[in-house]
């Protein structure tokens, strides 16, 4: 008995101190006056079943009521082309897209902010998905 439960508290360390070197590998170094941080990437369709039905005024608006007030500090937006797969028909679907860049400013309600722009254009604009990718990156201003 006595040995197996030095055999599991071994398990358990190796398994800890193996969680640990993987969590220092994905550290993120940064140089002169940049900082880690993170930068979310979103990606919004504009098409609205087969047309474009966000219009540039209509995008215009959102990002005032929507993304602005919850992202104050800044935010880089472009135009893209989207494009995915249609389960159903699976034919290729291609679309006007926005991309729009956040660095957060890593407070702890910064996921459900994002999660609340996703809601409020899924709603808005009778969207289906909202791409969300949440990097580390290094940045300063």
């Amino acid at each position: 008995m006595r040995i197996a439960l030095i055999c599991s508290v071994s398990l358990i360390l190796l398994t800890v101190a193996a969680s640990s070197a993987t969590a220092q590998s994905l550290a993120i170094v940064c140089h002169g006056v940049q900082r880690p941080g993170q930068v979310a990437e979103l990606l919004f369709g504009r098409d609205i079943g087969d047309r474009v039905g966000v219009s540039e005024p209509a995008w215009r608006r959102f990002v005032a009521r929507e993304i602005t007030p919850r992202f104050p500090d800044g935010l880089t937006v472009s135009n893209a082309t989207g494009q995915w797969r249609d389960q159903a028909s699976r034919k290729m679907v291609r679309e006007p897209s926005k991309r729009v860049e956040i660095v957060l400013p890593g407070h702890p309600d910064d996921g459900a902010r994002l999660d609340a722009v996703v809601a409020a254009y899924k709603r808005r604009f009778h969207q289906r998905s909202v791409v969300v990718i949440v990097q580390s990156a290094c940045v300063s201003f």
